[in-house]
């Protein structure tokens, strides 16, 4: 299984490259940004600096959308940054969420979506697409290999993730929706011809390694309420569309009756102060909290149903503790290092 890190791009940006540098010496495979660039610093410039103080981590946004940024100008970006340093990018994209809901606007069509995907794959792998009626092709790239993986809950954003994404993002890590998320994406693909096997699954969601003590656990709860609101945004949309009849999982969909609205100010931070209506319950089944062993547990559940990567969110106020212990046991328990034949 690899690892990610997730992390938002506040000022300084110096922390953020700092972060990134640090995940990659505790054996982290990815980092992850996010891409709202009203809400935080721009992603893309601090990617480069992180590229530029790093030796071996992936490095892409998480995620990035169609709707605020020029398909071709996105994958001019990868493109340049792999010829700068090694094919070590890729790209999570999404309809867009925060990025465009701070605007006022509204995420993109599935049918967008998908053209953007094909339109930035094939620019960032140094290869032709037919755009807006032109055939478009870097002259200046060779050689560029980008991924793009696809962010989705409902059934026909996973859909479309199968039939057309590298991999899936899937931003929370209850086992039981995991489960029934990556067999829809994986029926997707095998419906259209391609192997599943070849999509990357990735599970993210915040990770704090603390002790199991009721003041301890009460704390982390509270550092990652915010991210059971940050996804009730999505469900809310799932719900309005499909109802809560739906064949979306119950467990995903019944703590938003509580929610009564969202702030964007207060997006991604532990100290979101409008996510009351997010229980215990669903704290602890979408986020990974506790001792090693409580990680290790669940992280090997997750890789058990096909969980091919796993990106913590470090939204809270223990990062550097949680990335030791996750270099120092959780990674090796979940990657042992190969012992040489005699």
């Amino acid at each position: 299984m690899d690892f990610g890190v997730v992390l938002q791009t506040n000022p300084p940006a110096a922390r953020t490259v700092q972060l990134a540098k640090l995940a990659e010496a505790h054996g982290f495979s990815h980092v992850w940004t996010f891409d709202s660039h009203l809400l935080w610093q721009e992603p893309y410039v601090i990617h480069s600096q992180i590229l530029n103080e790093t030796k071996r981590v992936t490095v892409g946004p998480f995620v990035t959308n169609p709707a605020t940024r020029d398909w071709t100008v996105t994958a001019s970006v990868f493109a340049t940054l792999n010829e700068m340093y090694g094919n070590r990018t890729i790209c999570g994209i999404g309809r867009g969420d925060s990025a465009v809901r701070v605007t006022n606007g509204t995420p993109t069509t599935l049918k967008e979506l998908r053209e953007a995907i094909h339109v930035i794959r094939e620019l960032g792998n140094s290869r032709a697409v037919e755009y807006k009626g032109a055939t478009l092709q870097f002259p200046w790239s060779r050689g560029s290999e980008l991924d793009v993986w696809v962010a989705a809950y409902g059934p026909l954003a996973l859909k479309l993730t199968g039939e057309v994404g590298d991999g899936f993002i899937l931003q929370l890590a209850d086992l039981d929706i995991a489960a029934w998320m990556i067999q829809v994406v994986r029926d997707a693909a095998a419906n259209v011809g391609r192997d599943p096997d070849e999509i990357a699954f990735c599970v993210a969601a915040p990770t704090y390694i603390g002790e199991d003590t009721p003041e301890v656990r009460a704390h982390m709860r509270e550092q990652c309420r915010w991210f059971g609101g940050m996804v009730g945004n999505h469900v809310a949309d799932i719900v309005a569309k499909y109802g809560s009849g739906s064949d979306v999982p119950a467990a995903l969909t019944d703590y938003i009756a509580g929610r009564t609205g969202y702030d964007y100010n207060s997006h991604g931070k532990s100290h979101n102060d409008h996510v009351d209506f997010v229980p215990d319950e669903i704290v602890e089944r979408f986020c990974i909290l506790g001792t090693a062993d409580e990680h290790i547990a669940k992280l090997e559940a997750l890789r058990a149903i096909g969980v091919t990567q796993f990106a913590g969110y470090l939204q809270h106020d223990n990062k550097e503790e949680t990335m030791r212990v996750y270099g120092e046991t959780v990674i090796p328990a979940l990657n042992p290092p190969l012992t040489a034949k005699r």
